[in-house]
């Protein structure tokens, strides 16, 4: 009976030494996130469950904006041990990932993606630092907005053929699409003038690479080694990301060389960031002077389809505020002119509506890869102030900022006109943010606002869309993570005879003037 009892108070001893052990593990947690400062972290839902906040596998920014419409502008999860923070606010994301942007431009450490899957190479993981500073200079030397205006005559050729295609096969919209922005976007990096289609093999490859990588992004965590990150070291382990990255490392400098091999031939070559990069160095290795190339593709490729397709989407849901934007181009235009992106400053309408499309269905409701604070980030309301401690993983939630009524009122509403102030023109005070925040905004927004403007442009002109009645509609499907095949069926009616929309667009003008 001694014995017994003996046991039964050692037992009762263990449970006490654990529970005291749990506490104190629970303690260091919560003091290695209490910010120097005594200021608070943003509040955070209640969960009871050991991993955290538990995210559904679709929709998980409705699950976010639940929890920003309960908590407020700023909140903090957990995933596991980490807390994160979530910026869901428009006021807040302008204060802090703008604002204060340089305290926010870090990238938390992704091992399985960013260190192995694509070698410390990929500008998007890399660190905020010297090295982040030269790869970010040699894009933005070749993108900023002046660079951009050279590839509108391409832009232009390859939209060109888009009416085209849509004419012969209006159902496989989706595809020419696709097409056009592939062809775009390979013609910027590389200067690909051949033409380009969704079959073509060099293409299918850059794809294949592309999803599994952002499949690798989307889970975070899917790799133990993001959880031990010493796993790295250990040869066997991680062999399928080791071998995507010596593929994606083959094709990457096999399509540099290529535009080398140009150059030296002396073949005649119009702009591209391969040839920049191969003429300025801008202090770049071989290595990372190819990964910038093949990032184009994975950067701007899929973003700038799903943000064309919406604006579709968009014309054929709100019938009215198409017919609105058609009567500005035939007040502007006319119907016996095909436009050119010389007539972009006479159409505020028209880039109020794509600009509503954007914060109506954002390409990315959850935003792109994650920010690391460098510094604690003090961020102050009437209510409260609060701390965000450095070394803190921080998202920008783009559809629960989109859905901000104080800066959008009637958020769930479809309103162009929020855009246009009182003179008719667009508004300079008010901004949404489809290319990220601060000092990681894509250095390629200006090449895509005027694929994502020209193929509105000459689509609206061309055409008038309607949705299929005899098909479903999704209208979240053409936004990244919760693409589904066929999101919706849209039709496409000629405003123009048909005969002589071929004819114009076979004489369409490949540069500025009307």
């Amino acid at each position: 009976m001694s014995q017994l009892s003996d046991l039964r108070i050692s037992d009762n001893a263990q449970l006490v030494l654990s529970a005291a052990a749990c506490l104190g593990v629970i303690g260091v947690i919560a003091r290695a996130y209490r910010p120097k400062s005594g200021l608070p972290l943003p509040p955070s839902p209640p969960t009871w469950k050991l991993g955290g906040h538990v995210m559904p596998p679709r929709h998980s920014f409705l699950t976010i904006a639940e929890w920003v419409e309960e908590h407020g502008p700023l909140i903090t999860i957990r995933s596991k041990l980490e807390k994160i923070v979530i910026v869901g606010g428009y006021k807040a994301a302008v204060d802090i990932m703008e604002n204060q942007g340089k305290l926010t431009a870090d990238r938390p450490r992704m091992v399985a993606a960013g260190e192995i899957f694509l070698g410390g190479m990929g500008i998007g993981f890399a660190h905020w630092g010297e090295r982040f500073r030269r790869m970010r200079r040699a894009l933005h030397t070749h993108l900023q907005p002046k660079a951009a205006e050279a590839y509108e005559p391409f832009q232009m050729s390859h939209m060109k053929n888009t009416v085209l295609a849509i004419l012969d096969d209006p159902h496989n919209f989706q595809d020419h699409v696709l097409t056009y922005a592939a062809a775009v976007i390979l013609q910027v990096a590389y200067g690909k003038t051949t033409s380009t289609s969704v079959n073509d093999s060099a293409l299918v490859e850059i794809r294949r690479f592309v999803k599994v990588g952002s499949a690798i992004i989307v889970r975070p965590g899917a790799y133990l080694v993001d959880t031990i990150p010493w796993l790295k070291y250990i040869p066997w382990y991680g062999r399928d990301l080791r071998e995507g990255f010596e593929r994606s490392k083959k094709l990457n400098l096999d399509q540099l060389n290529q535009v080398r091999k140009q150059m030296e031939s002396g073949v005649a070559m119009g702009p591209s960031f391969a040839k920049h990069i191969l003429e300025n160095n801008h202090g770049l290795s071989e290595t990372e002077m190819a990964f910038l190339g093949g990032s184009f593709f994975s950067a701007g490729s899929e973003t700038t389809s799903s943000a064309i397709l919406t604006v579709f989407m968009a014309a054929a849901c709100f019938p009215e505020e198409q017919a609105k934007v058609q009567a500005e181009l035939d007040a502007v235009i006319g119907r016996h002119r095909a436009p050119t992106f010389a007539d972009r400053e006479s159409l505020p309408c028209l880039q109020a509506f794509i600009s509503e499309a954007l914060r109506w269905r954002p390409p990315l409701p959850n935003g792109a890869v994650a920010h690391r604070t460098t510094h604690d980030v003090i961020w102050a309301t009437h209510q409260e102030n609060y701390c965000i401690p450095a070394g803190t993983t921080v998202y920008g939630n783009h559809w629960s900022i989109s859905r901000d009524s104080d800066a959008y009122p009637e958020p769930d509403a479809f309103k162009p006109q929020r855009w246009i102030n009182d003179q008719g023109g667009l508004r300079d005070d008010l901004k949404f943010f489809p290319y990220g925040f601060g000092r990681r905004v894509c250095p390629g927004q200006h090449v895509a606002n005027r694929s994502i403007f020209i193929n509105t442009l000459l689509t609206l002109w061309a055409f008038y869309l309607t949705l299929d009645p005899t098909k479903p509609l999704d209208d979240m499907g053409f936004m990244i993570g919760e693409k589904t095949d066929k999101p919706c069926a849209l039709e496409f009616e000629t405003r123009i005879p048909e005969t002589e929309l071929r004819l114009m667009m076979q004489n369409y003008p490949e540069g500025n003037k009307p």
